[in-house]
């Protein structure tokens, strides 16, 4: 019988209170067709059947049929199944965390309809538990302690970038505003990589007469929490978000364009904290939609340049978001043409999940996100993709330059090409 050391038992205790009834069904469900190696990205690219999905999910497994299994009885009489131990939880760390971005592909095609992506959601807490986990999410943990930034950017750097983009647009970007009606985040990606997506909020909100603000105790969007599988961590950084919007007095947060972020306030944010929210919550897409339905951000020139779009896995797949994004989309460019598999089908970008975070995972992550780039191929001489999510267009800026590609199109996000798009203001009459 293999001794189960303290690291071990920590996951293992912590596992078994993860599996509820829901995982639980999943687990006995599996019938282990191999569906869900097809669907996944990291597998097509390695064709290696260690990236099955559930596959990935094998401690879980292990742990469900020692302690929760209805069968566990009878499968302890023949001694089985062994207490998994720690050599056992570190060896499938690549797997948990390298090799799954929980972008649910995996699901469409399950049989059983199995949430693979939150079942190793809910495995994560348990490698988080134990502090088993990789260095570059480590790091981006203590950046959220420090500064609620997993880059570790700070107020001062924000205020720094705020006051460029006024000087740029000639607008005033309202920060700490008590009583606006939107409060928007950012991520990190976002307010050093992209800051012009603050200009582009100021352009379009100042056209639209939205009253809206930044805040400089609660700027960050990405939930590193859970990324990394820890339920406690995602709990604080909720709470510094809706702490905010409460204080200042907004009836709306808005989710940038940012995936996780997405899910983890809007869906996830609720349970967290044990209520419901004194605000509602809009990703920055159905905010745009709705203005423009309205007619308040009136369309001008489109663009012209053929382009095509890249679902994001958590805002669309899996947050619902299909038709916000196209309809902006009709009316900002002439020449769009869909992906083969688009929508709720189309391919991960390869770094969801903190794998864009994890140096380690950096191959793999650029082999997968071929599988990207395959898609595009496939449209012609593509000179532009909408990316509306900050890690994506990271991801695609990273293997772009990996694949020494970089000029092959422009990446943009959606809410700046809005911006773009607008159209001009009314002279008015002479």
């Amino acid at each position: 019988m293999s001794e189960t050391s303290n690291t071990a038992q920590i996951a293992v205790d912590t596992l078994v209170n993860q599996i509820d009834s829901d995982i639980a069904s999943y687990l006995e469900a599996c019938v282990h067709c191999g569906e869900c190696a097809e669907a996944c990205h990291f597998y097509e690219t390695t064709k290696d059947p260690k990236y099955t999905p559930t596959y990935k999910l094998m401690p879980l497994v292990k742990v469900y049929k020692q302690h929760k299994s209805p069968l566990r009885w009878v499968t302890q009489i023949f001694g089985g199944p062994e207490p998994i131990t720690e050599e056992e939880l570190r060896d499938w760390e690549e797997l948990v965390y390298d090799s799954c971005n929980m972008c649910g592909r995996c699901t469409l095609v399950c049989p059983m309809g199995i949430d693979i992506a939150g079942t190793i959601r809910k495995m994560r807490e348990g490698y988080a538990a134990a502090e088993i986990y990789p260095d570059g999410l480590k790091q981006a943990r203590k950046n959220v302690e420090r500064t609620s930034s997993p880059m570790g950017v700070t107020e001062k750097a924000l205020l720094v970038q705020v006051g460029k983009q006024e000087k740029e647009t000639g607008l005033k970007i309202p920060v700490d505003v008590e009583g606006a009606d939107y409060l928007a985040l950012l991520s990190s990606h976002e307010i050093m990589a992209s800051p012009e997506i603050m200009g582009a909020y100021a352009k379009i909100f100042e056209r639209a007469g939205v009253s809206w603000t930044l805040s400089t105790k609660a700027y960050e969007a990405t939930n590193v929490g859970v990324q990394i599988g820890s339920g406690p961590l995602a709990k604080q950084l909720v709470q510094r978000v809706v702490d905010e919007a409460e204080r200042l007095g907004v009836k709306y947060v808005i989710s940038p364009e940012c995936g996780h972020a997405y899910g983890a306030i809007r869906w996830a944010g609720p349970n967290m904290i044990g209520r419901t929210f004194d605000f509602e919550v809009m990703h920055i897409l159905e905010v745009l939609d709705q203005l423009r339905a309205e007619g308040r951000i009136p369309k001008g020139e489109r663009d012209s340049r053929k382009m095509t779009m890249h679902d994001p896995c958590q805002i669309v797949r899996r947050g619902g978001l299909l038709n916000e994004p196209r309809r902006l989309l009709d009316e900002s460019c002439s020449n769009f043409t869909e992906m083969k598999d688009h929508g709720i089908t189309n391919y991960c970008c390869g770094g969801g999940g903190g794998v864009s975070a994890n140096p380690r995972a950096e191959e793999l992550m650029v082999g997968a996100f071929g599988n990207k780039m395959k898609q595009i191929e496939e449209l012609g001489e593509i000179e532009a993709v909408v990316v509306p999510c900050a890690n994506c267009r990271g991801v695609f800026e990273d293997g772009l330059f990996e694949l020494d590609r970089e000029d092959e199109f422009e990446v943009i996000g959606l809410a700046q090409l809005v911006a773009d798009t607008l159209a001009d203001d009314p002279k008015p009459a002479e």
